[in-house]
């Protein structure tokens, strides 16, 4: 066969080029290397990784204390007139998760008026996964990465007083009304005393398409059959340092911790782009299907220490919202992960819990 005239082949030469050109592109945005003022997953990361004033390598940058969990998902075959997702299909499917409290040290103790927070990660037919970031809040405490960057310049301690500059964190407040009621909000609720009792929010909102073609906006949560019970907050400083990672592989120990998948279907109006802004008790639940899980490890014995729960891994028949949130946490997570994986593995500090639970 004769050789391509040039004329022939530098176009697709050129085109192969601007495809590795804007996969490159997409990388060094992700990791905040074109444009170091702009906010991005690498300028949010160092934002937080400033705000701590100390980075323990091998660990994620939020989140970082948490403990392996597997089981599955039993669908009842409710969600399948909602989506086409395979999840909903009747059947039980294998979930890898993890639990976690807010931070980025692995040691910090429990007794701390903070995010409780549950990873999934559902294994589907045909080597599709659904990936989920679930916290026990139903809203957030910014509504878009520029506000969360902000808020961690914002709440950076100052030398001296080891505290944020009062005059800083109150302009930041009084610009941010939605952070001040979240914040408020965190104060007066009670903490779950386990994660066992929780109830977990999808807090973004998704959009699901049935086979159908119909198009609905979602969120969803899963709501614990084990009865809720709250912590003390007078005693949080009491706690031992490792109490609710103690609980929990306690209460695995006792049997199965079950909770709800629930769907709620958006009504007309509500906003879908805002996690601040939850949406009222007048909203139909639709319990789509139970998760049930039976092991505890600690991450250096389970499967979930290199997993990234990033929101935007979605099956078919679920698609991302219009809330900016979700592209600023897969970018983020993304980040988070480059760092740490270039860092090396950490010992799990929760070091006690070695085989307590199987």
């Amino acid at each position: 066969m004769p050789p391509k005239p040039l004329s022939f082949v530098l176009p697709r030469l050129a085109l192969i080029g601007a495809v590795l050109a804007a996969v490159a592109g997409l990388f060094a945005w992700a990791g905040g290397w074109l444009t170091p003022a702009r906010v991005s997953g690498g300028s949010v990361a160092n934002a937080i990784e400033a705000n701590t004033g100390k980075i323990f390598p091998g660990t994620r940058r939020a989140h970082a204390k948490g403990l392996c969990v597997s089981g599955s998902f039993a669908s009842n075959g409710a969600g399948s007139t909602l989506s086409s997702a395979p999840l909903f299909a009747t059947g039980t499917y294998p979930v890898t998760g993890r639990f976690s409290l807010a931070g980025p040290n692995p040691g910090a103790p429990d007794g701390r008026n903070v995010f409780h927070a549950l990873g999934l990660r559902f294994t589907l037919p045909g080597g599709v996964e659904w990936r989920m970031a679930l916290d026990h809040t139903s809203t957030f405490i910014v509504s878009n990465p520029t506000d969360f960057q902000a808020l961690m310049v914002a709440s950076t301690p100052v030398p001296g007083t080891g505290k944020p500059d009062p005059a800083r964190m109150a302009a930041f407040l009084a610009a941010h009304p939605e952070t001040a009621r979240f914040m408020a909000m965190m104060k007066a609720n009670p903490l779950p005393s386990s994660f066992s009792n929780g109830t977990y929010y999808s807090i973004d909102a998704f959009r699901f398409t049935s086979a159908a073609g119909a198009t609905q906006a979602v969120r969803w949560q899963f709501e614990p059959e084990d009865t809720f019970a709250a912590l003390d907050k007078s005693k949080l400083d009491q706690m031992p340092n490792d109490a609710l990672f103690d609980e929990y592989l306690a209460r695995t120990r006792k049997g199965p911790v079950r909770w709800h998948l629930m769907i709620v279907p958006a009504n007309p109006g509500d906003r879908t782009d805002n996690g601040t802004i939850a949406w009222d008790a007048s909203h139909r639940k639709i319990d789509v299907g139970t998760l049930t899980l039976d092991s505890a490890l600690p991450e250096t014995q389970g499967k979930c220490r290199d997993l990234v729960f990033d929101p935007l891994i979605l099956p078919p028949g679920v698609a991302a919202s219009d809330d900016p949130l979700l592209a600023g946490r897969s970018a983020v997570y993304s980040a988070s992960f480059r760092r740490r994986a270039k860092e090396g593995p950490r010992a799990d500090p929760l070091s006690i819990h070695e085989g307590a639970a199987q």
